[in-house]
């Protein structure tokens, strides 16, 4: 089983008594709403803006406290069991200590959709700030699955990668004829989602723009993927922007890595842009930093943001050779500028026919 472990010690911002009550993705989700906060310029006397609203993804929530649960009730004899495990393991554990960590008091809420977890999570927030319900939101995803418990189950579903030939750090292939499936990864991404009053009110810069949202379900089967159902999102989301088809330049991928789930992806974009699917460039960030579940949406809108800031598009890595009926431009193994990009989209589908895409937009110098 190969796997996408993050280097993480969360000493620095949280203290060791308080830790003791958070799970693994919990850690992560309050070190990376920290940094949020404090890069957008929100973080004041250590709190956050009070009246913001939290919109997390996640997928299994404390899935590592869930198992030392059951270690010790089950070992011979019978070890004490915590009192704090119930609460720990909620997938709304990470929006929860963020709220009390920083003292945001609008509503917090969470997604637990498997792989669209934090697309919904911020399709969501974007939605209440458009109608005017909050102004400001913290949104993204955590997720910690590395543990022994949960990759048996994984295991089962004969979807993780087999290690390459030329190592274990190439055995994420999106599009690739060698790929074998996907790499599990774990992590936490939090941004700060704001509305344009909101903004230009305490003078900040926008990195990028969200400017539509669509989601929608296969309605067909609980673990094999549907075009038509993925095409219906990624519509949807660009009527909600009002955006043709022809002016996005880059789809960010759901593609993790296995044989259908690639190729179905694939003919979506292709019936979703006709033509056009022949101009698009079109990349797996999963390839460098696996799959996220719940939190692979939100890292997946944030590296697409620093695209469109810097007008240059991310590389599909390892893919030396293209499966021939994954016929997009895949953006093999370079990246390459992209100056010219205004509009990308960022795919997102789940076990149970869920899908979610996003539409950003760049932001233009005034």
């Amino acid at each position: 089983m190969l796997l996408s472990p993050v280097d993480f010690d969360p000493g620095p911002l949280i203290p060791k008594l308080s830790g003791r009550f958070m799970t693994r993705a919990t850690k992560m989700a309050v070190v990376a709403a920290h940094h949020a906060l404090e890069g957008s310029g929100l973080l004041a006397s250590g709190a956050g803006p009070t009246e913001a609203a939290i919109y997390m993804g996640c997928g299994l929530g404390g899935s590592d406290e869930l198992q030392a649960h059951y270690e010790r009730y089950l070992a011979d004899p019978p070890k004490r069991l915590r009192a704090a495990s119930t609460p720990m393991i909620m997938a709304s554990g990470p929006a929860s200590h963020i709220s009390m960590r920083y003292g945001i008091t609008g509503p917090t809420v969470t997604y637990s959709i498997a792989c669209v977890s934090s697309a919904v999570a911020i399709g969501e927030a974007f939605r209440a700030i458009r109608h005017g319900y909050v102004d400001t939101a913290l949104v993204g995803g955590a997720e910690a699955q590395l543990n022994t418990g949960v990759l048996a189950g994984w295991r089962e579903l004969s979807v993780l990668a087999s290690e390459h030939e030329t190592g274990a750090e190439a055995s994420s292939r999106p599009f690739d004829t060698q790929r074998t499936g996907l790499v599990l990864g774990e992590g936490s991404v939090v941004l700060v989602l704001e509305s344009g009053s909101a903004t230009r009110a305490r003078g900040a810069e926008p990195l990028a723009e969200i400017v539509g949202y669509g989601a929608s379900s296969d309605a067909y089967n609980l673990t094999e993927p549907c075009p038509d159902g993925q095409a219906r999102a990624m519509r949807l989301a660009l009527e909600d922007a009002s955006v043709s088809g022809e002016r996005v330049g880059y789809v960010n991928a759901h593609a993790t890595g296995t044989v259908l789930g690639d190729r179905v992806e694939v003919e979506a974009i292709r019936n979703t842009f006709g033509s056009h699917a022949d101009e698009l460039a079109v990349s797996s960030t999963k390839s460098v930093h696996g799959h996220l579940i719940g939190a692979s949406s939100a890292l997946e809108v944030a590296l697409t943001v620093r695209m469109l800031q810097t007008g240059r598009i991310a590389p599909t890595a390892h893919l030396t050779d293209p499966d021939p009926e994954c016929d997009l431009d895949c953006v093999p193994l370079v990246g390459r500028e992209a100056p010219d990009l205004e509009y990308a989209l960022s795919n997102s589908f789940a076990f149970g026919g869920s899908n979610a895409t996003l539409v950003l937009r760049k932001v233009m110098a005034s």
